[in-house]
């Protein structure tokens, strides 16, 4: 309930060790606001969903094809690195949860937008780096490919970290345990922004490459995520709600005496740890859909440029398909942000995965206007729901305590499924001759998932 007071379990306090500088009083007092802080935490969420755009597959899709031209791999070689880098990013996650849990959100996502910074500027080096190291030991191509391909392993560990994983899963924390009763709701005002934003970045992108030069562009994202984004975490971002003396869904201020007695309450009864929750339906229902749909969007944003010349489209024209696809993803966020308040969420999860279905048929036949749009609207109503679940269902069913280490845990399973995706139809295309053979092959699986959430109940600890 919005009402109940955290426990020191549910939500500890901030390390004394980070000092001052993470007073929640500091910059902004939440409390002397006339309205509740909770909705500058939603502004500052998007603003970090957003932010880690160009450490997600569909911010990065547009810069593959210069990523290839410039470090001399081959598209298998270059994916299979975005595989390495994405299931090195996935190992961390879990530590990643904890270190949320522990740390609260505003250090930890400052740490991510200087590290997804870091990161930009260190993929626009790899090519000169590693024709500087080649030159140095005397190396032939052999082993200068070996160097690119270990440099773009390693960089993409940082970028899917920083980005995907980190920034993201705190943005979408913090606005869980900001609100209870009016969730679904938020996330659905928030997701479709950052799904409308997320589906027209590549355009952007691609205009700024062509304006200034793919490497310019990834320079200038580094300094706004990693200056000024992380400028705006330290001023909106707060961990909860009773760290600053407010309740969930702004209903009151805590008193002092209060704020004191929190600490000696017990747990909340439905505050499920993550041994506990991984051993339930509910979490690998919502943690394989959404693992899945990562699998397979990440795949289709990955070789999207080349998938769409395979059907006779150029850059521009399949890069615009996105733009459609954001119109649907808006409005599916908005209608699954409110059935979420009100539906079981197993309905949610087979939505979602027929939806997916359907997207990957059209997908597989991008050749006229019927699969085109089945490709627009299958895996747009599929984004728009996953923007719902993949917010709103962790608390939903396992609570605040232990959000962090759940989260990381699903996180890291859904990063893995980002992971395997543009592999999958790389070796697709290089084995078959194109992507069609993955795509239908992904029914399979996303068919058995949906079967999985008929069965699906809420599951609470007693």
């Amino acid at each position: 309930m919005s009402g109940e007071l955290a426990t020191s379990r549910d939500q500890p306090p901030p390390t004394p060790s980070l000092g001052l500088i993470f007073d929640p009083d500091r910059p902004i007092s939440p409390r002397r606001l006339p309205f509740f802080y909770g909705w500058l935490i939603v502004v500052g969420a998007i603003l970090g969903v957003l932010a880690s755009v160009p450490g997600q597959t569909t911010g990065f899709a547009v810069f593959t094809d210069h990523l290839i031209a410039a470090s001399g791999l081959t598209r298998l070689q270059l994916s299979n690195t975005y595989l390495l880098g994405t299931v090195g990013c996935a190992l961390l996650l879990p530590y990643g949860g904890k270190l949320l849990d522990r740390w609260g959100a505003r250090p930890t996502a400052m740490l991510a937008c200087v590290g997804l910074g870091v990161t930009l500027v260190m993929l626009t080096a790899t090519a000169p780096l590693a024709e500087a190291l080649g030159q140095w030991q005397d190396l032939r191509v052999g082993p200068r490919v070996a160097i690119m391909f270990g440099l773009l392993s390693i960089a993409f560990v940082g970028l899917k970290l920083a980005g995907q994983g980190m920034l993201t899963m705190v943005s979408r924390t913090m606005i869980a345990k900001w609100f209870a009763r009016r969730r679904g709701l938020v996330v659905a005002l928030a997701g479709a922004i950052v799904g409308f934003g997320f589906a027209i970045a590549p355009i952007g992108f691609s205009a700024l490459i062509r304006a200034i030069g793919w490497r310019q562009t990834w320079w200038a994202l580094a300094l706004a995520i990693g200056v000024g984004m992380t400028f705006v975490v330290w001023v909106l971002y707060r961990d909860n709600p009773e760290s600053c003396g407010l309740l969930m869904d702004g209903d009151a201020p805590l008193t002092e005496p209060q704020k004191l007695k929190t600490s000696d309450e017990p747990a909340a009864r439905d505050d499920v740890t993550r041994g506990q929750a991984i051993r339930t339906l509910a979490f690998w229902a919502v943690t394989l859909a959404l693992s899945l749909h990562t699998l397979m969007t990440t795949g289709l944003a990955f070789h999207i440029v080349d998938l769409g010349a395979e059907a006779g489209y150029a850059e521009a024209e399949v890069v615009q398909l996105f733009l459609p696809m954001a119109v649907i993803t808006m409005v599916i966020v908005w209608l699954s942000g409110l059935a979420a308040d009100r539906f079981d969420m197993r309905w949610l999860l087979v939505a979602m995965m027929m939806s997916e279905a359907v997207g990957m048929l059209g997908s597989a036949n991008l050749g006229g206007p019927v699969a085109q749009w089945a490709m627009i609207g299958g895996v747009g109503v599929a984004g728009g729901v996953s923007v719902i679940l993949s917010t709103v269902a962790l608390p939903y069913y396992f609570g605040r305590a232990h959000l962090g280490a759940i989260s990381g845990a699903q996180m890291m399973c859904m990063v893995l499924g980002s992971a395997l995706g543009p592999s999958m139809l790389a070796l697709s295309r290089s084995e078959t001759g194109g992507y069609s053979v993955a795509l239908l092959a992904a029914l399979v699986p996303i068919l058995a998932v949906t079967v999985l959430s008929l069965f699906t109940r809420p599951v609470r600890t007693s």
